[in-house]
């Protein structure tokens, strides 16, 4: 019998079980992950290769979750979820500032933090319908996030029972919980559900199962843009990185991911390749360009109506292979596939093949973006270059949301949900947050 048994070892997972373990070694405390350990997450798509895992992909899955790969954390209310809105927005700013600590605790200092907070740039974007969402960011890179991540695992492996490659195949709960896996049977007085987005489809089979029933579930699409290295150096020359926000009169858009000098890469999701940035420290050579995705979200009566929108988008692009459609700004203007072999100013990072966006996805995204790039244009005080490439399309899943209260309690007594699959946070810092949250929480209980 556990004290508390966490389903799912991601960053949100972490940081509850290690603010458990500084708050109260006395509990017993189980994590339960169907990945691996940190040091076991090998997969081919970490190498440019197809996938080798198989069953379910190392590259998403095991320790540390998504933190292994870039390992990017804002530190903002801004966006990245609505944790703000439920705890407090001060609040919410201190947990994030604990979240550096710990990571600082672990090497993440050698690192610098930098900040994309710009006054007199946020004063020249509103005059051009142009929001500035700033941050304070530690952006960590694949390799210091798993040094931080491995060395917070062995803090934590002795005194906290993890339990790896273990399907749990039930949940049920009557006085406590008997949690049943393939690696066996256990029991807990409480149960974290912090799953994330890996563990989407089987959330909602076991909360089904508990009487638990999710509501609007949120979808993230747009194009993946490629631009000379030098277009945004006027609004990038104090920041590493800007996040802008448009808002029209039916949607609102706002850049993400944004990479000075990175490369596009292949994102496998869900069944699904999209376009992904790749910031410049992940290679030896940067590029010469510039990549952002501008995401424009939209909201679902279920989980099944988003991802079936998803499918039919992307996987209509992707044609049963790993397909991504790329475009010229001009050409896409024009309604045209270009065949001019003539030297282009911007040379493309990814692979992809030519086509005409206008026939690949919907107008609602197409009409965001050039929408976007009129108003940057006013705040650049120059054209976007026709030359700029468009990938068709990426994409920002989210978990339902299901009901939990203050301390993230669901309606079952004792069964909490933190991290992604909460639907409050969507993002690393926030995701962290969380789990110092409910730690926080549940040792002032015991």
């Amino acid at each position: 019998m556990y004290d508390l048994t966490i389903i799912g070892a991601g960053v949100s997972s972490v940081f509850l079980a290690y603010t458990l373990l500084q708050k109260n070694e006395d509990l017993s405390v189980h994590v339960i992950d169907k990945g691996k350990k940190l040091n076991e997450r090998i997969c081919g798509l970490d190498e440019g290769n197809s996938c080798t895992c198989s069953d379910g992909c190392s590259k998403y899955m095991g320790f540390a979750g998504l933190g292994k790969s870039e390992g990017k954390f804002n530190y903002t209310n801004d966006f990245g979820g609505e944790l703000a809105q439920k705890i407090g927005e001060e609040e919410t700013l201190q947990l994030m500032k604990e979240v550096d600590h710990i990571l600082c605790t672990f090497g993440a200092d050698q690192v610098d933090t930098y900040s994309t907070k710009n006054g007199p740039l946020t004063e020249r974007a509103a005059q051009h319908s142009l929001h500035v969402l700033s941050t304070e960011v530690r952006h960590l890179g694949t390799t210091v996030a798993r040094e931080v991540f491995q060395q917070m695992y062995e803090k934590m492996k002795d005194k906290i029972t993890f339990t790896f490659e273990a399907n749990v195949e039930r949940i049920q709960k009557n006085d406590s919980f008997r949690i049943q896996t393939n690696k066996g049977n256990f029991t807990s007085d409480q149960v974290v559900l912090a799953t994330g987005m890996s563990g989407s489809q089987w959330l909602k089979g076991q909360t089904s199962a508990l009487g638990l029933h999710p509501g609007e579930t949120r979808l993230d699409l747009g194009i993946r843009v490629e631009m000379r290295g030098d277009q945004l150096d006027p609004i990038l020359q104090d920041t590493f990185e800007t996040k802008l926000q448009y808002v029209g009169k039916d949607y609102s858009a706002t850049t993400y991911c944004m990479n000075p000098r990175g490369r596009i890469i292949r994102k496998h999701q869900h069944g699904l390749v999209m376009p992904d940035g790749q910031n410049q420290y992940e290679k030896e050579t940067p590029s010469a360009n510039l990549n952002f995705t501008l995401f424009v979200p939209k909201y679902f009566p279920t989980y099944e109506e988003a991802m079936k929108k998803a499918e039919q988008i992307i996987g209509g692009i992707n044609g049963d292979r790993d397909r991504i459609v790329v475009q010229r700004l001009r050409d896409l203007k024009n309604n045209q596939i270009s065949n001019n072999r003539n030297c282009h100013s911007i040379i493309p990072s990814l692979d992809a093949e030519k086509g005409n966006i206008n026939e690949e996805v919907p107008e609602l995204y197409i009409r965001a973006l050039l929408d976007f790039f009129e108003a940057l244009e006013g705040l650049l005080g120059e054209s976007i270059d026709p030359d700029t490439l468009l990938y068709g399309i990426d994409a920002k899943f989210y978990e339902p949301k299901l009901y939990t209260n203050e301390k993230f309690e669901t309606e079952v007594r004792g069964l909490y949900l933190i991290g992604d699959c909460s639907g409050e946070t969507h993002s690393l810092a926030q995701a962290a947050a969380s789990g110092i949250y409910l730690g926080s929480k549940l040792c002032s209980y015991n």
